[in-house]
């Protein structure tokens, strides 16, 4: 695989936003949920509040779990944990657009995850901020 990319500008033109059509929902893991959350969750965090799980909205729903819906896009730019300027890029073009944006960087790639109503239009606007940067 290639090396991480680490020049901001450099991440915002190869960041190849891609539009997640599943539905996921920001939880709250209980000791009655966690073992169906926290299998099926694609992140978890640790707050001193308690742990949040990001799941499927279905299964979140199955077990009675309300809450907003978010898509989720991924920017499949293979950046740099260290890279300075992607995140404040993408959330500042959601914001100028009103559109909230949770962003969650992996290993590989960074995750913005935006109400799951406007997140086509949330995607077109990331594809035109790479396409501006290059």
């Amino acid at each position: 695989m290639a090396r991480p990319v680490r020049d901001r500008e450099a991440m915002i033109a190869a960041m190849e936003p891609r539009l997640d059509t599943q539905a996921w929902r920001f939880v709250l893991v209980t000791p009655d949920t966690a073992p169906q959350l926290l299998g099926a969750a694609i992140g978890t965090f640790r707050e001193d509040e308690g742990v949040t799980a990001i799941v499927t909205s279905g299964l979140a729903h199955e077990l009675g779990i309300e809450g907003p819906d978010f898509a989720r896009i991924t920017l499949m730019v293979h950046s740099d944990l260290e890279g300075v300027g992607l995140t404040a890029a993408v959330a500042s073009a959601l914001a100028d657009a009103g559109i909230a944006c949770n962003m969650v960087a992996a290993f590989h790639h960074d995750h913005a995850f935006v109400p799951r109503a406007r997140g086509e239009e949330a995607l077109q606007m990331l594809l035109g901020l790479a396409a501006s940067a290059t």
